[in-house]
């Protein structure tokens, strides 16, 4: 992880998943084996079972701003984002993260297309 500040207006994603090999794993077999209670519906939305999809790649190239992505194990340098729920997406402003998209806002979102508007709406 990176020790220099997130530039003003950044996005980051959070994942309600833990990183790691085994994780992943576990999360492949639980999208193929019973995907309607994986529980991170960022995933969900912008991965397939192995890869993010391309249009999800697309869209963050357009969006002309810096993205980061973390799963919820890997936000040591970010202690004020303790206790908060996800997934979710915070967007850099004053300093300090806020959060423009939370897990019942990303929930709502039936597809890709959805959670790209909801974010065009919320979070830029």
């Amino acid at each position: 992880m990176t020790t220099e500040a997130p530039a003003e207006g950044a996005l980051l994603f959070v994942y309600n998943a833990d990183s790691g090999l085994f994780n992943t794993l576990s999360d492949i077999a639980h999208k193929l084996l019973s995907p309607h209670t994986y529980a991170c519906d960022l995933c969900r939305l912008t991965h397939g079972y192995l890869r993010e999809r391309a249009a999800w790649r697309d869209f963050l190239a357009d969006l002309g701003r810096p993205c980061l992505f973390r799963h919820r194990d890997q936000l040591a340098e970010w202690p004020e984002l303790a206790g908060e729920a996800f997934p979710a997406v915070f967007r850099r402003l004053g300093g300090s993260w806020r959060r423009c998209l939370g897990p019942a806002e990303i929930a709502a979102c039936r597809d890709l297309a959805a959670l790209q508007d909801a974010i065009r709406s919320g979070c830029t």
